[in-house]
């Protein structure tokens, strides 16, 4: 299964994030900053990055446009993870690099289906 990524500053994000994905095989890391996500994954090199939006300093969109022009990470499939429900943050977010787009609350066989879209496509 898949090295995957999690940015989100909430601990109860990313502790739900993990479980799901450790109890369908994957191996989990995070950072809780946008800056920290792009350092851990230029040092990590995971599989996938699962990305929030909403958070202090750097956001999600603009760690995301970062990641996907760097050609240490551009190769790195990202999927934003957030409360953002609007359209217009979805189109937003596909257009600064990410493969997809999940709102919040996670459903996992929602989460689970598109990890498995976006590394079979990656």
């Amino acid at each position: 299964m898949a090295r995957v990524l999690i940015v989100d500053d909430s601990p109860t994000e990313i502790h739900v994030l993990s479980g799901i994905l450790q109890k369908n095989g994957h191996e989990v890391d995070s950072a809780d900053s946008a800056e920290a996500g792009i350092a851990r994954a230029k040092e990590a090199k995971p599989e996938l990055i699962l990305m929030d939006v909403v958070m202090p300093g750097m956001n999600g969109f603009q760690a995301t446009r970062a990641l996907t022009k760097d050609p240490e990470t551009q190769h790195i499939p990202i999927i934003i993870v957030t409360t953002k429900d609007q359209q217009t943050d979805r189109v937003w977010g596909l257009r600064q690099g990410a493969k997809d787009y999940i709102t919040k609350p996670v459903e996992e066989a929602e989460l689970v289906n598109k990890i498995n879209a976006v590394l079979a496509g990656a």
